[in-house]
């Protein structure tokens, strides 16, 4: 279980690991022109399962493409947040959950198709940009986890955690308490000025 996680996705790891990984585009056509080196849907599943197994929760940060390859997958629970190809008619037979948009799953951690900015103290694990070559901003940490980026292998969020990814993270509370701290300082640095 991942207790790092919001109670209402916990259930996710119940019974075994979950799985992350974007950019599944089965069958779809125009990525070999985007990275001649993408592999066939037969292929991505075989990949898929050679890591998921039917006790774990696969979560597809979007753009899925042929659907007939989703029932492959041997995911014991299957979560998608739609990306920017997806259509919710098309795959809610398939996925036991669908969400529309960025999902704060913990404290720290943000999934989303498109990378998100302007979030200093959380992880965005996202997918979208095929070529890694996102200019990242504001101090915003990024997994980015497109399938052709990350080898079409998934990622295992539990060991993520465990590995300290978001040890340097400051969460939330941490940068508004030093915000505070900074403004009270430079007050009291102002009057001391001020009498002087």
């Amino acid at each position: 279980m991942i207790l790092t996680l919001y109670e209402p996705f916990r259930h996710w790891s119940e019974t075994g690991s979950v799985y992350i990984l974007s950019d599944l585009h089965f069958a779809d056509a125009d990525c070999k022109q985007m990275d001649p080196g993408w592999v066939e849907p037969e292929e991505q599943v075989a990949i898929i399962n050679k890591t998921v197994m039917k006790n774990d929760t696969f979560v597809c940060l979007g753009d899925v493409g042929n659907p007939a390859y989703v029932r492959q997958i041997r995911a014991g629970k299957k979560i998608l947040l739609l990306g920017n190809h997806d259509k919710k008619k098309d795959y809610r037979e398939l996925f036991d959950e669908i969400y529309d948009g960025p999902l704060f799953i913990a404290e720290k951690i943000v999934l989303s198709h498109e990378p998100v900015y302007g979030l200093p103290w959380c992880l965005n694990i996202h997918g979208h940009d095929h070529h890694n070559t996102e200019a990242y901003q504001e101090g915003c940490s990024h997994l980015n986890l497109a399938t052709n980026v990350c080898s079409y292998s998934p990622v295992n969020l539990g060991k993520l955690i465990k590995e300290g990814i978001l040890s340097d993270i400051k969460s939330i509370h941490r940068i508004t308490i030093d915000r505070a701290a900074e403004r009270a300082a430079a007050r009291k640095k102002d009057k001391v000025s001020d009498a002087g």
